[in-house]
């Protein structure tokens, strides 16, 4: 019998030298446990995978508010509201700063079975009225931005107004910033539970989808299938699209020159107001920022993924680039109808195979409801990570000020390094303090306490998180992990394949193929998305994971590779819209693959082969 293999115990993982009790800088949940010997042996019999896809930086205490609320959102959605079969949500842990998650599946085939009635019935009602349900939805996000949007974060007054005596109101400017900030926190909780009020019903729509192709057309792979939910106009391109069309006014109005030779966004705003021409592509330009500049330079789950609006020259120069393509007679438009035509050539295809009446009819309408549904699974990022994350970052900078006043930090950028629940005690403290008159502690306790965990982060980022740790499953087949994440049993055993061996001597990795074609260029490796103006013209992308944002970079790139990902992933999605090939969900070629390396990338069978 074949000794089953496992990665590394969690309990086993040694912490990064100097940073010797980092645990305190997160809730204590997040933690591998040292204390219950019962959880010590769940920990240990669960998979464990790092969340690149996501988290491709050491989280920042404060940043980790998202993961805490999808922690939540997500999993409560599989197990307490919509009753999915088979799964009960996702289970997080940190190491060293790094995210880990692990499914928590049912494998009780009969309790499986109990659970099918009630997700028909509740995902039935959401499937069938899926158009109303979701302007609802964009009804309730817009309001809960709106009122992030509207918010102010007020510093403390010497004495309070009069009018808090005259008016009757009975309530403090020191109550009412820990109210505002207690209500801030909330309207981000809450925002992530509308984000996944449909996302892992899109995705399912998509399961079930491909669970009947598979058994009616034995031979289709997941990159068919994919593109017979594919083409479709999300709003997640409209950012990218309106530089693109920016840029073709710009040509068309014949103002190309003052906008492509500027330095910066404000010289070219200037020698354009001089004219009417001019004039008109500022207020396209202005008309095109909102809210569409709330789109992140990185996953949006960062506070230093900044946004358009925050760095203003990020979508000026990509409007740059792409004057000087439609220069040179390059095409910067999507082949939106390419892509369309392989989708109704595919599906007619596949139809015309299926024999029986009722197996045609069923493969239609469930193409139907993924076909409906599949423009949620990006779209629900520009709203949430992007538009409302941007806004909230900025009001929680406004609090940051606060602080500064008040000599808890010596930069607005600190309030990051202290944890969601921290804030609070340091908020209550700035208040009473100011209520009382006596000084705070905050400022001696939390600056000397935010340089260790500065220096801590700094030694987190020189820490290589490994792919997985804990026991190896039997076989993968939590569906979210393996389309969202790119994580199957095959990429399971790669890794453990690949851990006994130097990165120099590699000659091949695997992946999960993600986007058709297959092409042989340098590598850039792209650690951050300040690294995005290296890219040069047919170089192929290497990346821990990509971010809508990155859009623009996909019209001059030959191919993608990533750490995390699968079907689904944002890589594996713009790549096909761009008829890119990519492999997601490698694992280690980020870490392995050196820039300027010549590789293979063969998009069809997931292989990519490090040239000499």
């Amino acid at each position: 019998m074949t000794e089953k293999r496992s990665f590394l115990s969690p309990h086993e993982v040694p912490a990064v030298p100097g940073t010797e009790g980092w645990e305190r800088m997160y809730p204590y949940y997040y933690t591998f446990t040292t204390e219950d010997k019962e959880m010590q042996e769940y920990e240990n019999k669960a998979f464990w995978y790092y969340d690149g896809l996501h988290y491709p930086e050491p989280m920042y205490p404060f940043d980790l508010l998202w993961d805490e609320a999808w922690y939540m959102a997500l999993s409560q959605n599989n197990s307490r509201i919509f009753s999915i079969p088979a799964s009960m949500g996702i289970d997080h842990r940190i190491i060293n700063g790094y995210l880990y998650i692990s499914p928590v599946g049912i494998d009780d085939p009969k309790v499986v079975e109990q659970r099918v009635a009630d997700f028909m019935k509740r995902a039935g009602y959401y499937y069938e009225n899926w158009d109303d349900l979701y302007e609802k939805w964009k009804d309730k996000v817009n309001e809960l931005i709106k009122n992030v949007e509207n918010m102010t974060m007020e510093d403390l007054p010497q004495l309070e107004n009069e009018s808090v005596v005259f008016e009757g109101v009975g309530r403090s400017s020191g109550f009412e910033l820990v109210r505002k900030y207690n209500e801030l926190i909330n309207y981000g909780l809450e925002a992530w539970q509308y984000h996944f009020e449909f996302l892992n019903l899109g995705y399912a729509a998509y399961v079930i989808l491909a669970d009947f192709c598979k058994k009616i057309f034995p031979g289709m792979d997941d990159r068919t299938l994919s593109k017979m939910v594919g083409g479709v106009d999300v709003i997640l391109f409209k950012p990218d699209e309106n530089l693109r069309e920016l840029a073709k006014l710009a040509l068309k109005l014949g103002v190309q020159d003052q906008v492509k030779k500027a330095e910066r966004l404000d010289d070219a705003l200037a020698a354009l107001q001089e004219n009417e021409k001019g004039q008109e592509w500022v207020k396209a330009f202005e008309d095109a920022k909102y809210p569409w500049f709330y789109m992140s330079t990185g996953t949006g789950w960062y506070h230093d993924h900044w946004t358009w609006y925050d760095k203003i020259e990020i979508p000026f120069n990509n409007i740059k680039n792409y004057i000087d393509m439609l220069e040179k007679g390059e095409s910067i438009d999507r082949p939106v109808e390419q892509v369309k035509e392989t989708k109704e050539n595919l599906v007619n295809e596949y139809t015309a195979l299926i024999e029986n009446e009722d197996d045609r009819a069923q493969f239609q309408q469930l193409l139907s409801v993924a076909q409906t549904c599949f423009p949620y699974v990006e779209d629900h990022n520009f709203y949430i990570e992007h538009w409302f994350h941007g806004v909230f970052w900025n009001k929680m900078r406004d609090l940051g000020k606060i602080f500064v006043n008040h000599g808890f930090f010596r930069d607005v950028e600190e309030i990051w390094y202290l944890n969601r629940f921290e804030l609070e005690q340091a908020l209550y403290d700035l208040v009473t303090s100011w209520a009382t008159g006596v000084k705070p502690r905050g400022p001696s306790y939390w600056r000397a306490e935010i340089d260790w965990r500065k220096d801590v982060i700094n030694k987190f980022r020189q820490f290589s998180p490994p792919p997985a740790v804990g026991q190896t499953p039997e076989v993968v087949n939590e569906p979210f992990t393996i389309m969202l994440w790119g994580i199957t049993t095959e990429s399971v055993n790669q890794w453990l394949d690949a851990s006994g061996i130097e990165p120099d001597k590699m000659t091949e990795l695997k992946g999960f193929p993600a986007s058709a074609g297959s092409i042989e260029g340098y590598a850039r490796v792209i650690k951050s998305p300040e690294q995005l103006h290296e890219l040069e013209d047919g170089e192929i992308l290497v990346a821990t994971t990509t971010s809508p944002s990155w859009t623009p970079v996909f019209n001059k790139i030959g191919a993608a590779i990533t750490d995390v990902g699968g079907i689904m992933s944002h890589a594996a999605i713009v790549c096909r819209e761009y008829g890119l090939p990519a492999v997601v969900g490698t694992g280690l070629a980020s870490s392995t693959i050196k820039t300027g390396q010549k590789l293979r990338v063969d998009g069809d069978k997931g292989l990519i082969t490090l040239l000499k």
